[in-house]
């Protein structure tokens, strides 16, 4: 089975996890906008980044995880705003490809890698242990949101492999 595990945002990541195994993992495909250059997410290539990775794969045997966003205290209204942007283009994407969506929230995957009011770095750290063969790709302090995709997916694989 082959897990698309993904964490939403402008900084977040794509991972592609093939039974077990990280296959690839990228970071969210992004471009800038308007005079003011803002960033957004990159529709269209994300979708070529899913497509070529499951061309030669029944839909079936496929699940996208998508890390289940909400508004955060603190946060700016027009960042939020473009944050739920970034989780619709991707639900929009993945609807339109007929791929089969879950929604995880951050809680609820942190908590089984036992990372509840952890550093934001130490899923970088969990994936590391887990994946050491990984450790170069996740070797950089902005490599977090690589490794909570790559979270996302494996919580996704370890939680419901039973039930397959």
């Amino acid at each position: 089975m082959l897990i698309i595990g993904i964490d939403p945002g402008i900084s977040g990541s794509i991972c592609f996890f093939l039974d077990g195994k990280i296959i690839d993992v990228v970071e969210m495909p992004i471009m800038t906008e308007g005079k003011k250059n803002k960033k957004q997410v990159n529709g269209s290539q994300i979708f070529n980044e899913i497509l070529k990775r499951i061309k030669n794969t029944d839909k079936k045997n496929i699940k996208v995880v998508i890390e289940q966003v909400s508004a955060m205290p603190g946060q700016g209204v027009t960042s939020m705003f473009n944050f739920g942007q970034s989780f619709g283009i991707l639900k929009g994407i993945c609807s339109a490809m007929q791929l089969p969506m879950y929604f995880v929230r951050p809680a609820k995957w942190k908590k089984y890698f036992n990372l509840l009011n952890s550093e934001k770095d130490a899923s970088r750290t969990r994936a590391i242990e887990i994946f050491p063969y990984f450790s170069s790709e996740l070797s950089r302090k902005k490599d977090t949101n690589k490794a909570d995709a790559i979270l996302i997916a494996n919580f996704y694989y370890e939680t419901y492999k039973i039930e397959e």
